[in-house]
């Protein structure tokens, strides 16, 4: 009867979930619960395990009953060494083959799993099983068995521990109950990162100034995350200061910012949410867009040209020629930015410097199809349209004529 039983659960051990990935983590020897109770005949006896360290998605119990003066072959422990995770449990690995007991007594015995206190009590004081996580309700001399968080009750809802509630069936002799438990510790979890924990890290990323100036903040976000998960675990990063966390945010948020594409795509996302802006007139919120580029220093002489643009039709023409000014360092040869330079000139009252710079370039093209004089015709045209008058524009035309 021992060996059919021995080959059913080896049986099942193979079979049961055989697709997984290696799992990074240890089996913690230091928390295991070995415990060897003797329960009188007809009694029922509740076994408390050992704290679960904080990552642990798994456990290994085995259950062996002993004949009197009997000892136990190897620990649960020493078994696990020559398995690598818990998958390999499940894969029919040649550790899983021991797993089970290699001896064990006549005596047989029910049990039922618990995943608190309270719920293990009742079952001594009625043994009723009907809140049981797990139940072994036909007597076995000795059973193995791995529980997931995956899929297990008794992980899903553990608080930390888990109750082994153990009833004899022997009705004249007491029953020697050797139970070990083993966890599987997983090395990410273990740093404290459950899933709630690294939303708010990522909820509390979203609302940074770095990542509002991006049209998806996700990779960022994440990128983060993974820094401040590397190098605290989550209780050390609880107890920072405030003032410290801010600092490791700004930080990571820097590191994460160079290290990626996203500054190149936040930028263009900047360059395009102020263009459209500036179409719809909106040039104000165009000009703030533009600033943000330029206050980082990721300013091209094109975004130097786009915000003298709007602050032209503005009339805010000192402003303007300062950020002209400055583009021109960048590049002198852009003639977009020489022929706003102009109009700035112009519209500040200062002919004398608007001519110069409205003759030398009128025999060139602003783009590969563009003229110069269409393009200053066009530009006269959009200021009358906001209301921005001169008699210096016929002025103008006429001499480039």
């Amino acid at each position: 009867m021992h060996n059919k039983y021995f080959i059913v659960l080896f049986l099942f051990l193979i079979t049961a979930n055989t697709v997984f990935s290696q799992k990074d983590g240890y089996w913690d020897k230091t928390r295991a619960t070995t415990e060897e109770i003797t329960i009188s005949a007809r009694d029922r006896i509740i076994i408390k395990t050992q704290d679960f360290p904080e990552g642990t998605t798994e456990v290994v119990y085995r259950i062996t009953l002993l004949d009197k003066n009997q000892q136990m072959a190897g620990s649960l422990v020493s078994v696990l060494k020559a398995i690598p995770d818990p998958t390999g449990i499940s894969q029919g690995s040649a550790g899983a083959v021991f797993i089970l007991s290699k001896i064990s007594g006549d005596d047989k015995c029910k049990y039922a799993v618990f995943s608190s206190t309270d719920l293990a009590t009742k079952y001594k004081e009625n043994g009723k099983t009907d809140d049981a996580c797990l139940v072994q309700d036909t007597p076995v001399s000795k059973d193995a068995k791995r529980l997931s968080t995956e899929k297990s009750a008794c992980m899903q809802s553990n608080s930390g521990n888990l109750w082994f509630g153990f009833e004899s069936k022997n009705w004249i002799m007491n029953q020697k109950i050797i139970l070990e438990v083993v966890p599987w510790v997983d090395d990410k979890l273990s740093r404290g990162w459950t899933l709630e924990n690294r939303k708010a890290i990522i909820d509390q990323c979203k609302t940074s100034n770095l990542a509002q100036k991006m049209t998806n903040s996700d990779d960022f976000c994440v990128c983060i995350l993974d820094k401040i998960q590397s190098k605290y675990k989550f209780k050390e990063f609880q107890k920072l200061l405030a003032v410290e966390r801010a600092k490791a945010f700004k930080d990571f948020g820097n590191s994460c910012f160079g290290e990626t594409s996203l500054s190149k795509s936040v930028y263009g996302d900047l360059r395009k949410q102020a263009t459209l802006l500036a179409k719809q007139g909106k040039q104000g919120e165009a000009i703030l867009k533009l600033t943000t580029i330029i206050n980082d220093g990721k300013a091209t002489a094109l975004d130097y040209n786009a915000i003298g643009n709007s602050y032209l039709l503005t009339k805010q023409y000192g402003k303007a020629i300062k950020f002209l000014k400055e583009g021109e360092k960048l590049d002198s040869t852009e003639l977009l930015i020489q022929l706003n330079l102009a109009h700035a000139y112009l519209l500040n009252d200062n002919y004398a410097s608007a001519k110069a710079i409205y003759k030398e370039y009128q025999s060139q093209n602003v783009t590969d199809s563009l003229s110069w004089t269409q393009k200053v015709k066009q530009d006269f045209a959009a200021f009358k349209k906001a209301g921005i008058t001169s008699g210096d524009f016929e002025r103008i035309l006429k001499l480039m004529d």
